[in-house]
């Protein structure tokens, strides 16, 4: 779920959820809504309509008001608006996140990618280690997919986008992780990039095949701690 949802919707989506609709279709009129927004009738109405368009709540409009409930889309987006708030409000991101995943070959380009001047300096400024020329890629499962996302929510070292000759290389977040509780490396989302959310390109100061003898569909334990917030 990546919904652009406007801020003055949350509380309203949030209101809806303190009314008992996350969990079953519950009643609810505009004049009872407006009283929980601090907002006027017409407000209330258009908020709902807005939710139901972005496809945050469903609903079924009666007489006497509308029945809500809302949807699996919106329960992810109030989920995102917790993460974010624990991150801000506690200055660590104190969520540890595990993914169990199998090896899988790519296109075979990170070697060529990696070993560019411009991001192996920043990941040795940025990222504390020499990078080995080459990626690992590790599949997860869909039902993994969610907590990516939220991993992704939180601060991470940016490798900045650069020209080499006639060529521009997009810029990458990155995640710091272990590899089976062993080996330090960091998990690379570029911000042009094949992958979706089911592969995890990995990069790690070695050469993770030859170090653990893995193979296409081998089990592969990753661990993320998340950075520290800058309190400033």
């Amino acid at each position: 779920m990546e919904k652009d949802v406007k801020p003055h919707l949350w509380f309203t989506l949030y209101s809806l959820l303190v009314l008992g609709g996350g969990k079953a279709p519950v009643k609810v009129s505009t004049t009872e809504l407006s009283r929980a927004l601090g907002g006027s009738q017409q407000s209330a109405s258009r908020h709902l309509q807005l939710l139901e368009e972005e496809g945050l709540i469903s609903r079924r409009i009666d007489p006497d008001g509308s029945l809500v409930t809302i949807t699996e889309g919106g329960l992810s987006s109030l989920d995102e608006v917790l993460q974010e708030l624990k991150v801000h409000l506690e200055g660590i991101g104190a969520e540890v996140f595990v993914f169990e995943g199998t090896v899988v070959s790519g296109l075979f380009e990170g070697a060529y990618y990696i070993s560019r001047e411009g991001y192996m300096s920043q990941i040795r400024d940025k990222l504390g280690f020499e990078p080995f020329p080459g990626t690992l890629n590790v599949r997860i499962k869909q039902e993994d997919f969610e907590r990516r996302r939220r991993l992704e929510k939180h601060p991470s070292a940016v490798l900045e986008g650069f020209k080499d000759g006639e060529r521009s290389f997009g810029s990458c977040k990155c995640y710091p992780l272990l590899i089976n509780d062993e080996i330090k490396g960091a998990l690379i989302v570029a911000d042009r990039t094949i992958h979706d959310l089911s592969t995890m390109e990995i990069v790690s100061p070695v050469y993770l095949r030859r170090h653990f003898g893995l193979g296409d569909g081998d089990a592969v334990k990753i661990s993320f701690l998340s950075p520290r917030r800058s309190a400033s």
